[in-house]
């Protein structure tokens, strides 16, 4: 049984193997009949080919005979043009010595011509040459007198020209002689007056040496700041970061608030100063409210903290509030109703004892009104464009910046400034003739109490003798105008600078004359004296170049509008 099912199994393999191999037989004879077509078809081009071979050859034979008649032709051609060139050669020969004959025939004959008429004129000469030499005798003669006539007459005459020229010189010499005795009677007119100066000069001069004398005589040596290092707190190490750079009112300042710190310190409350409604409302209350004995790191911290929260707080009302409310609004947020009064006051004191620390001093008269908020974001927004193209000027982002890249990143951000003003930023930020670079990020720190670097100091300096400069411009623009309308500050801007836009130039209006832009009254005006002080308060600036002054470069950042009106 199991021999029987494997023979089965290669039975069923041997019949299907007999299907494929006819196939396979199927297969190959088509293969062979395919081969024999090709083997056909190519018997077939072979024969085209060589039909084909036969005729190009034929053809190429054609071309060759055709070759060598044309050659033929062409060197029959070649000697018929050497013989026709030759004959041309001949002629023209043969033409110029027939020109020659020609013109030695015209020779002769004119000189046959003009023999026949000497011969003739010879018969005439000897009478036309007697009358001739007649006539000039007499014309001599004529001539000998009138030269006698003339030099008896005209002998001490001289002549135009000369005269003419001699009369130009004399002109001339007038003229200088003119302008030079112009010049001495000036000169003598400031030798008068400088005789004048020198003697105002020397009475001066004594004058003050015996003032001098006087005030040696009776004033007292100046004090030696030194000393305050041992009383200070810190010691003279302290004193003397504290001193440096400082003058002797500066000192006085310095020394005021020390010892106001300290007795500030030790006060434990302060007196309320009542709920009139002349009192801000970050000091209306009664009674006694308690000291926080804060330090100048801890109101300095607290400014920025009330500076950060009041932007977004102005950010989401769409408005801007004014800065006494919110200073109260703040504490009693952070530290509730009760004791809200107690920082006020404890940072209100130290903001009017800390007065040259500049942070403590502009949040001081931005609170109490003597200065507009946005002379802050004014600021803050120049300080940032500033940064921003010494950002861009690092390209390689080494944090480092040379000479030439920071002055050009200045005249980017600062484009009204004069040069004078860039070079005194220049000294501000560090440049000097040993020093390639600089860290230009390390100049936009503040220390824990709000000291900045030199940079910016005099850029809070440059825009305030800016904006005194801007301001007396317009005051001597306005004339002697006591009482100024709308319409005469409009002009006067406009007069002094010419790129006012005209949403800056209704802001400005609007802050002078204390209405929002669209209540402006043409016909109501108000004194010059209260306008100035309102101008001088508020974030005035110039916005486009002086007169005279070249504009180095356009700025790259548009400057933010502030609106004074306070929306």
């Amino acid at each position: 049984m199991r021999i029987c099912l494997p023979l089965a199994h290669l039975q069923e393999k041997i019949c299907t193997l007999e299907s494929v191999n006819g196939v396979l037989v199927t297969a190959s004879d088509q293969c062979t009949q395919q081969i024999l077509a090709f083997q056909q078809q190519e018997k077939i081009e072979i024969a085209k080919l060589k039909e084909e071979r036969l005729y190009l050859l034929k053809l190429i034979d054609k071309m060759k005979e055709e070759k060598c008649s044309l050659e033929t032709q062409v060197a029959k051609l070649r000697k018929t043009l050497a013989e026709e060139y030759l004959r041309y050669l001949n002629e023209c020969d043969a033409r110029k010595l027939l020109l020659l004959d020609l013109n030695e025939m015209y020779r002769q004959k004119e000189e046959m011509r003009l023999s026949m008429e000497q011969e003739d004129v010879l018969e005439e000469d000897t009478v036309k040459l007697k009358v001739a030499l007649r006539v000039a005798r007499q014309d001599l003669t004529k001539a000998q007198v009138d030269l006698n006539t003339m030099q008896a007459n005209y002998g001490d005459v001289v002549p135009r020209r000369d005269f003419e020229l001699q009369e130009q010189k004399y002109n001339d010499l007038a003229n200088k002689l003119s302008i030079l005795q112009k010049d001495f009677d000036e000169l003598s007119d400031e030798y008068e007056i400088m005789l004048d100066i020198h003697k105002q000069v020397a009475e001066d001069r004594d004058r003050y040496f015996n003032d001098l004398i006087n005030v040696q005589r009776t004033s007292t040596p100046r004090p030696d700041w030194n000393k305050c290092g041992d009383v200070v707190l810190g010691g003279n190490e302290r004193w003397s970061s504290l001193s440096v750079g400082k003058t002797s009112n500066q000192l006085v300042d310095v020394l005021l608030e020390e010892i106001g710190g300290g007795l500030l310190r030790e006060r434990d409350t302060f007196v309320g100063r009542g709920r009139s409604e002349k009192i801000p409302p970050y000091l209306r209350c009664d009674g006694l409210v308690r000291n926080k004995k804060l330090t100048k790191k801890d109101v300095v911290a607290l400014l920025r903290e009330i500076w950060r929260e009041k932007i977004i707080s102005d950010q989401q009302k769409g408005k801007q509030s004014s800065l006494s409310d919110f200073f109260l609004s703040f504490f009693q947020k952070k530290y509730g109703d009760a004791a809200a009064f107690d920082w006020t006051y404890s940072v209100y004191e130290n903001l009017k004892l800390f007065r040259s620390n500049e942070m403590m001093a502009l949040f001081l008269n931005v609170l109490t009104g003597n200065v507009d908020e946005g002379v802050y974001h004014n600021h803050l927004l120049e300080l940032n464009n500033l940064l921003k193209e010494l950002t861009l000027a690092d390209t390689e982002n080494t944090g480092q910046l040379t000479e030439e890249q920071f002055t050009l990143a200045l005249r980017t951000a600062f484009p009204l400034k004069t040069d004078e003003e860039i070079q005194e930023l220049l000294d501000a930020a560090g440049f000097r003739p040993n020093v390639n670079a600089i860290m230009y990020k390390l100049l936009f720190l503040e220390d824990e109490e709000g000291k900045t670097e030199p940079l910016i100091t005099k850029l809070r300096n440059q825009y305030v003798i800016e904006k005194q400069t801007y301001l007396n411009e317009l005051h001597a623009e306005l004339g002697t105008l006591v009482d100024v309308r709308p319409d005469d500050l409009r002009a006067a801007f406009c007069i002094i600078d010419h790129g006012l836009t005209e949403q800056t130039l209704e802001s400005y209006l609007s802050y002078a004359f204390q209405v929002p832009k669209e209540q402006l009254d043409p016909a109501v005006s108000i004194p010059i004296e209260l306008l100035m002080q309102r101008l001088m308060t508020g974030d005035i600036h110039r916005q486009g170049a002086a007169q005279g002054q070249p504009q180095h470069a356009p700025p790259s950042h548009t400057a933010e509008e502030t609106d004074h009106s306070g929306i």
